[in-house]
Formats: structure tokens, sequence, C-alpha cells
């Protein structure tokens, strides 16, 4: 038992050396946020902890470094006077206020090896996150005002996401929500979605529905949004048309299968003879039994009733606003419809279980060609979602 909690000891030992030479080599490598946030992970679980008080003077180090870093930064960004400097100085205030967070509640921190308390220089960085994120503000929102002006739809999904970032720092500035809603609507792609048959057959009602109704493929697009039913009140950039061109439904077919199946099993028990034909005798003086095997023979009528659909199409992209075809992509769907029974003649336990399981079974009525369309166009609605969620209207 000693042993076992020497070895323990010696585990832990090796990895508390090990974390404070990591924070060590992280204060060396300028990687300062990294060493505070190693002393300030190992000192929440023990400030007085003996093993802990290395991190103590690591973390005086690296935290007045850091700051005196990130403020040279600012210092610089500013002096240079560009205005896409604006998001860089907010980001790195917010970063020396939140480093500042991230230490106060291990105050105050005394050094258990020589008694020193330990020293940070807290500032209270309000006056400049706020005056930093209204000059980033206002910086966003004019740029926002200029892509505005444009009618490249990417140029409003810029704006989308920079007045995202505006109602994140600065929530309901001047008309940001206002102007979210516009720029969402001005960025976004209107696809009108239509269904033609080429086929010369009949096609199911329910499948035209399933494959136009959008809204259950499952799509979570931002700037695409599909119709199947034009509305007056949009302008369509893009049309995606399904054209079924072929539909192929094979006869109905019953193919027969005739198997002849032996096997040899237990039928009883028998007293066990020696080669004079006399009865042996176990040690106990009783009369040997063993099993009496039989050979069965069956014979087996097993049954397949066949029948399948295919739909063959194409799905077409278009470019409405110039009327011309931008990608086209094959598409074809099967459904197979088949069904085992059998008959048999003879002892059935000569059978394995799966024909045991098909005996019981009879013939069933066919589905459909209506029915064996729908379910091929199930698939065919899988291999357009795919088709969709693999090629963009817009690159």
């Amino acid at each position: 038992m000693k042993k076992i909690t020497y070895f323990l000891f010696a585990i832990l030992f090796i990895s508390a050396c090990s974390s404070v030479k990591t924070t060590q080599e992280a204060i060396n490598s300028g990687d300062y946020d990294k060493a505070i946030s190693l002393a300030v992970k190992n000192l929440r679980s023990s400030k007085t902890k003996k093993g802990n008080q290395p991190y103590i003077p690591m973390l005086e180090d690296a935290f007045r470094k850091a700051t005196e870093k990130d403020k040279s930064r600012i210092k610089f960004l500013k002096k240079d006077g560009n205005p896409e400097n604006l998001e860089g100085i907010y980001n790195l205030y917010q970063t020396l206020d939140y480093r500042q967070e991230m230490i106060k509640p291990l105050l105050p921190l005394r050094d258990m090896t020589n008694g020193r308390m330990a020293k940070f220089r807290i500032k209270d960085y309000s006056s400049d996150l706020i005056t930093s994120k209204n000059k980033l503000t206002a910086l966003l929102y004019s740029n926002v005002k200029g892509l505005f002006n444009s009618t490249n739809k990417y140029d409003y999904r810029k704006a989308y996401d920079e007045l995202t970032y505006i109602e994140k720092i600065n929530p309901n500035y001047k008309d940001t929500r206002r102007l979210l809603n516009d720029a969402h609507a001005k960025g976004t792609d209107y696809v009108l979605v239509s269904m033609k048959n080429r086929t010369r057959k009949i096609i199911p009602k329910r499948l035209s529905k399933d494959l136009l109704n959008i809204d259950t493929y499952g799509f979570d697009d931002l700037w695409t949004v599909y119709h199947s039913t034009k509305d007056k009140d949009f302008t369509y950039d893009y049309g995606l048309e399904l054209t079924l061109r072929d539909i192929i439904i094979s006869p109905e077919q019953i193919r027969e299968k005739q198997l002849v199946k032996e096997k040899q099993i237990k039928d009883g028990w028998k007293y066990l003879l020696d080669k004079d034909g006399n009865q042996v005798i176990d040690d106990k003086g009783k009369k040997v039994k063993v099993d009496k095997m039989v050979t069965v023979r069956c014979e087996l009528f097993q049954f397949t009733q066949f029948k399948s659909a295919e739909v063959v199409g194409q799905v077409k992209y278009k470019d409405l606003a110039t009327k011309q075809l931008l990608k086209t992509f094959p598409i074809k769907s099967k459904f197979v419809f088949e069904h085992n029974y059998a008959t048999y003649n003879g002892d059935k336990r000569a059978l394995v279980k799966s024909f045991l399981d098909m005996i019981i079974l009879r013939s069933v009525k066919f589905p459909t060609n209506e029915q064996m369309v729908y379910d091929a166009g199930n698939d065919l609605k899988q291999h357009l979602k795919n088709i969709i969620r693999r090629n963009k209207f817009r690159n």
C-alpha cells in the first residue's frame, strides 16, 4: 500500500512540475495569455498549496507583460489613425478587461514562500471600451449605408454580417434592426421550383405535391428561399426545374424455384448394440441409450413475386434574369417490389428457419403502377435533395 501511495505521489509531483515548466515556457515564448490561463487554473484549486506557489510570480510576470504589449499595440493603432484599426483597438480593450476579470477572483494573492502580496495593476477600462465601441459602431454603420447603394446581393450579405456584429456589440443602434431585415431581404436568392412531366404517363398527384414541397426537405439556408408556387410579390432570381423523362414499369412476375433439402435429425432413442448385436451395459449395469438419427427429406417450392418501377429525369438550374441554363443534373430512381413465399412436400423438419418462415407466407396482391411510381418518387425526392444540397445556385 505504501508503494502505491508513493507511486501516486510521484506521478502528481511530476505532473505539477510539468505544468509549472509549461507555464514558464509560455511566458518565455511570448504566449502570455496561455501562461495566465494555466496559472489561474492551478491557483483556483488552491491559492495556499505549496506546489502552486511558483504560479504566483509567473502570473504577475505574464499579466504585466501582456498588459504592456496590448497597451503598446493600442497606442500604435491610434497613432496610425487608420479607421480600419478601430475594431482592433476595441478588441484589445476587451482583452485587457477580460484578463483582469480572470484574475480578480484570486485577489488578494499572497506568495506563501516569502509572505509577499502579489501586485497587479487593475484599471477601469469601461470608458475606453465605450469610446472605442461607439467609434467602431459609427464606422461600421457608415460602411453599411454605402453597401446599401449596391445592386450586388453579396454586398447586402456583407452588410447583414456587419449589422449583426453591430447588434452584438451595440444592440438597437439607430435603425440597425430594420436595416438587418432589409439587408436579408435584398441579399436573398428566390428560387421558383417547378416540375414537368415528359413521360407521357400519368404522375400521381401526391407525388407531384411531395416533390415540390420544399419545406419538407429540411434545408436551413439563410440566403436561399424556395417557392413551388409563384408569388407576384417576389422577383425570382433562379428556377429549379425537375423534368421527368421516362417511367419504366416491369410486368408482374412470379418466379419459381424448386429445392430439395435433406437433414439428419434426432428421432427418439435406441439401445446401443455392440458388433455382435448385444446391448451395451455401462459400469453401473445400466443399458446404454443413444440418439436415434434419421434422414428426413423435403421438397421446397419457392415463389418470388417481382415488380419494379424506374423514374428517369433531369434537374435544371436556370438564371431567370438572363434566361440562361446554368447547370443540368441527371436524376434517376428505382423501386423494387419483391415478396417471397413457399410451399413444401415432405418432412419440413429438413428445412432451416428461413425456409420455415417462408412456408408460413402466401402470395400477396401486387402494388398498382401508381403506387410503384409513387414509391420510386420518394427515393427520387432524396436524390433531388442531395443535388440541391451539394450545388448552390450562387457560388
